[in-house]
This record gives structure tokens, sequence and C-alpha cells, in this order.
């Protein structure tokens, strides 16, 4: 029986860990995650997103998906939309979804991103 999701990994190219920190924390508001001791030699960064996590790893031959992406559910859409809108990042929508408002836009090292909030 499956419990939930435990993180979500994304990839990065080497270095890229203070421009991820940069998007992740100072713009979107998520806490970096301190990781474990014996993972640290490979770099990368973990932040904590409502009671999972979002890994950055790093990747050398790092080519972003075109489609794949991480779906995070927000409080207040409009106001997040606005932010990043006004912080220059490329926000595009897709087909609706009934029941949901959403928008997606790219990390730093073009990971794809969506964001949603569920009518009430």
């Amino acid at each position: 029986m499956f419990l939930g999701i435990d993180h979500v990994q994304l990839l990065g190219p080497e270095g890229c860990e203070q421009e991820a920190r940069n998007f992740y924390e100072n713009l979107l508001g998520m806490k970096t995650v301190l990781k474990p001791e014996n993972l640290r030699h490979r770099g990368g960064i973990w932040f904590q997103c409502g009671t999972q996590e979002v890994h950055i790893s790093i990747q050398d031959d790092y080519i972003p998906a075109k489609k794949a992406h991480p779906a995070f559910v927000v409080e207040d859409i409009k106001t997040l939309r606005r932010k990043l809108a006004h912080e220059g990042c490329v926000l595009s929508e897709e087909e609706p979804i009934a029941g949901r408002e959403r928008f997606f836009v790219h990390d730093p090292f073009g990971n794809r991103l969506e964001f949603l909030q569920y009518d009430k």
C-alpha cells in the first residue's frame, strides 16, 4: 500500500546550487533541507515543500525534460502568479482542468514546474 510521495527529484547542471536556492528558497519560499552527510559529496540541494521534499541533483550531461514535471499545490495561486511574472518568469497555460486553476513556469535550469490550486 502506498502512503504518499516522499520527494521529487529534479536535475540541474554542476554548480547550480546557489541559483537553485535563489529560485526555490528566495523566490518560491521553500526551505533548504540539509542533505545527509554521506550524500553531500554529490552536490545538489534539497528543499522542503509541505510534507514532501524537492531534491535538485547534479547531472553532468544535463538536458531538461520537455514535458515531465512536478505539480505543486498552492494556497494562493493568483498571488504566486503575479509574483513570478513580476520577477520575470515566463508563465504558460495549458488546457484547463475542471476544479482547479493552474499555470506552468520553468526553473533556472529548464525544469518544467506546474502550480495549481483546487477550487474551494
